[in-house]
């Protein structure tokens, strides 16, 4: 991407010369939304990248603000690490090709800093199960206000603003950023009214969690177009099938993104990146998928037909649908059998006989025993669980499958982001009065959608689609993550919609699957109905104001 393409895409943050200074030492670039941290301990890109979560900073900026005063920098005055590392590039190179094995690639990590990037590409970032990602939080981050640039915070398309409907693009865009924003301090005042703030409980605390509720219940107004800033940590290994990935994917966006990221990346590991655009490695790759997922879509257009959509937009309604599709129904006697095995000498086909002749009394107290006493959801039996697998068709609303899609050991598989299976409409903009305006938003959301969709792909008409409208994807998980996923996300601090999802999953795992004793190892799923307009953060926002005043006095 050209410079002055640059320019126009993305925001652009000034820097004094002192901050310049003290910013090349340890970031590769400091113009562009792509860079790599180098020169740092790994205790300090650790911390930024989870401070960066929640602050609606960049991460150059949060490190001269937060950062860059607690560390000693004296000895790196000489160091810029924005210059190609040309030595670190030969000892790459030397040692890749003595070895020659793939292998090699997982053995060093980047720390990348990804700014400005949509909720479309987030979740194309978001893919790989090998990488770590750290992505700004709604619930902590407003989205209300402009940039010094005068924008709001979303993905402004090239191809859209070159487009007759870049003017209609961005009017729109800004209504609806508009519309959050005038409806944020209306949601506050109501919560904070509704819930004030009792004695035991600080001033500190209570506007967290009031401020957190809001951002909740609003971020279904904020467009898929709407920017996040990610930390990602992955393997040279992890970054080029991410890259190989993004450089076949049919959103422009994910292609220009994928130059941005590979440019940074060679600054830092070069050889491990190098074979991305070879004409016959990597471009032949990216070449496969690109041509195998336009292949899939032709044909299921002409197999399935114009089925795929129902144009006619559904209204707002009652919650998610979840779908319990396929299970094992020998599920109890293939787990037992994976429980007992490390523990005899048996082959497994001699072991699950006779795990078959036990009575389910005995298998229940193998099971019982595996699980042990648990303490909290984070004390997690071994991985005899992944022995047995469900898999669920899901529709939700968008903010809450991108918290869901985020779990890496899921098999997840979504379809086009559009209007047409309606939103959700929050019973608290309801009691607030906010409901026109959240309607009118969705209306202008759809209508926008429709426009671009006839000049580009669905692909990129998505950009137009909100957070609050619903999508379809299909969840496959062993027993094992959805142990981790059902008890996370059904704890009272979570977002109504996905403790809805697990909750019911969690059900069905029960009545339909009949995995009642797979169900009662998930003893920490939370199936209490806290009221929508609860403050669920407010216990969390306390218990992290103990601890910072501990930290103080110790």
């Amino acid at each position: 991407m050209s410079r002055h393409a640059l320019d126009a895409t993305y925001a652009q943050e000034t820097w004094t010369p002192a901050e310049a200074d003290v910013l090349r030492r340890y970031f590769t670039n400091l113009e562009g939304p792509v860079f790599a941290l180098v020169n740092l301990p790994e205790v300090v890109k650790g911390a930024l990248f989870a401070r960066y979560s929640r602050s609606a900073k960049s991460l150059r900026r949060l490190f001269l603000d937060e950062f860059v005063g607690d560390l000693d920098v004296s000895g790196d005055h000489s160091v810029d690490a924005t210059v190609g590392l040309a030595r670190a590039e030969q000892l790459y190179e030397r040692v890749f090709f003595e070895y020659g094995d793939d292998s090699v690639a997982q053995l060093g990590g980047v720390h990348l800093a990804c700014e400005q990037a949509s909720n479309l590409l987030t979740k194309v970032l978001e893919r790989g199960r090998l990488m770590s990602y750290m992505e700004k939080s709604t619930r902590y981050v407003a989205y209300d206000t402009r940039l010094p640039s005068g924008w709001y915070r979303y993905y402004r398309s090239p191809e859209i603003l070159a487009s007759p409907l870049g003017a209609r693009y961005v009017g729109d865009m800004d209504r609806m950023f508009d519309a959050y924003a005038q409806l944020l301090p209306v949601l506050y005042e109501w919560f904070a009214e509704r819930h004030p703030r009792a004695d035991e409980v600080s001033d500190f605390a209570h506007r967290q969690a009031v401020k957190a509720k809001a951002f909740d219940i609003l971020r279904g107004l904020l467009p898929s177009a709407a920017t996040s800033n990610l930390g990602i940590y992955g393997s040279g290994q992890g970054y080029e099938a991410l890259l190989l990935r993004m450089r076949a994917h049919p959103l422009p966006e994910a292609r220009d993104y994928a130059d941005l990221m590979l440019t940074e990346l060679r600054k830092v590991i070069p050889s491990w990146v190098r074979r991305v655009d070879v004409a016959d490695r990597g471009s032949a790759w990216s070449a496969y998928m690109e041509q195998n997922d336009s292949a899939m879509s032709d044909l299921a257009e002409s197999v399935i037909g114009g089925a795929s959509a129902d144009k006619a937009s559904l209204p707002a309604g009652p919650g998610p649908d979840v779908k319990l599709l396929d299970w094992d129904p020998g599920a109890e006697v293939k787990l037992v059998t994976a429980m007992l095995y490390p523990y005899t000498h048996l082959s497994e086909e001699e072991l699950a006989s006779r795990v078959s002749g036990m009575t389910s009394a005995q298998r229940l107290e193998v099971m019982e025993k595996y699980a042990g006493q648990r303490l909290n959801r984070r004390h997690r039996p071994g991985r005899a669980l992944e022995r047995c697998s469900y898999r669920f068709d899901v529709v939700s609303d968008y903010g809450a499958f991108r918290d869901l899609q985020r779990h890496r050991l899921l098999t997840i598989e979504w379809q086009g982001l559009t209007p047409y299976l309606g939103y959700t409409m929050p019973e608290a903009v309801v009691a607030a009065g906010g409901a026109e305006v959240y309607e009118e938003a969705m209306e202008r959301s759809a209508a926008l959608y429709e426009a671009l969709g006839e000049q580009f792909d669905g692909t990129v008409a998505a950009y137009a689609v909100t957070l609050a409208h619903r999508v379809r994807y299909s969840v496959q998980m062993n027993a094992r993550e959805a142990m981790h996923m059902l008890e996370l996300r059904t704890t009272p601090e979570g977002h109504p919609e996905y403790r809805k999802v697990c909750q019911k999953m969690h059900d069905l795992i029960s009545e339909q699957a009949g995995h009642r004793s797979v169900a009662a190892m998930m003893g920490f799923v939370d199936h209490l109905d806290y009221e929508e307009d609860g403050l669920g953060r407010l216990p969390a926002e306390r218990r992290a104001e103990a601890r910072r005043r501990r930290q103080r006095h110790s």
